[in-house]
């Protein structure tokens, strides 16, 4: 695959990976080794993991890298400046305590933290910089601020539906991303989503409330991630749709993060930031 080349720090950031043995984290380890930003200092799993002690290049079936797959983060502390973590909530928060404790930065593209987790990672943010993001695909984040746009010229007189598909290994729903985009409409539209979202309907639902979002969730196959937000009136709908086809998506935008984020002091960050999107 190409070099994923971006403006930075001249000195590649020392990065290690959670979970490097899924999914996810061995599209990471492909992708800190394409990048000139990062170097790949670390590849960790949860203790009793059956490939402990295996070559990580060969687990993401790139060729052998010399680099061991270790037993939790704190058998590799001393090994990176900053962490990638797509893993599990609570697997999350421990390592992000870790993290906190040596010193280290921490880019997490966790999904499914409970208000109180986030609450956690807020804290914990005011110590070491943290760049928290549902998705870090740069799609999606230019869609967001399209989603922003759309909805406050749009305004009340369109119904809000988003649909989002993924894989049947997903074990939360709504997807962070959806919720994410939820999020963003209720915003323009002076809405709190906590109020007005609606998870599924059922049965004799009645007329549709005009001052809800609604949320549909599909699980199956090998589906990387699909979000579409629809604006439906009278006599026209705008949909905004986004697809990702490979986890390289994320992965890219995971170490165009770590890179950013090297050198930040502490604090809370997001994806619109690492992007400029914020200003």
């Amino acid at each position: 695959m190409a070099n994923i080349e971006f403006s930075s720090n001249n000195k590649p950031v020392s990065v290690a990976i959670s979970g490097g043995a899924g999914r996810m984290g061995r599209t990471l380890i492909e992708a800190c080794q394409a990048s000139d930003q990062v170097a790949l200092g670390a590849v960790i799993e949860h203790s009793g993991h059956g490939l402990l002690g295996q070559d990580v290049g060969e687990i993401a079936g790139i060729g052998r890298l010399d680099i061991s797959l270790g037993e939790g983060v704190l058998s590799a502390v001393d090994q990176f400046d900053l962490l990638i973590e797509f893993t599990r909530p609570e697997a999350t928060l421990e390592n992000l305590r870790h993290c906190r404790d040596h010193g280290k930065a921490m880019v997490i593209g966790t999904t499914g933290l409970t208000p109180s987790q986030i609450e956690e990672l807020t804290r914990i943010a005011e110590d070491i910089p943290v760049m928290f993001a549902p998705n870090m695909s740069v799609g999606v984040n230019v869609m967001l601020n399209l989603l922003r746009t759309a909805a406050a010229a749009l305004g009340d007189e369109y119904d809000v539906e988003i649909i989002e598909a993924h894989h049947r290994h997903k074990v939360d729903a709504p997807s962070g991303t959806a919720l994410k985009m939820g999020e963003v409409v209720a915003d323009a539209l002076g809405r709190d989503l906590k109020q007005c979202a609606v998870y599924g309907r059922e049965g004799q639902t009645g007329a549709r409330d005009p001052s809800t979002i609604g949320f549909a969730t599909i699980r199956g196959g090998d589906v990387v991630g699909d979000h579409t937000v629809l604006f439906a009136s009278e006599g026209e709908r705008v949909e905004l749709t986004h697809k990702a086809s490979s986890r390289m998506t994320f992965a890219a935008g995971a170490v165009r993060a770590a890179s950013w984020l090297s050198g930040k002091p502490a604090g809370l960050y997001s994806m619109q930031d690492v992007l400029g999107l914020n200003s």
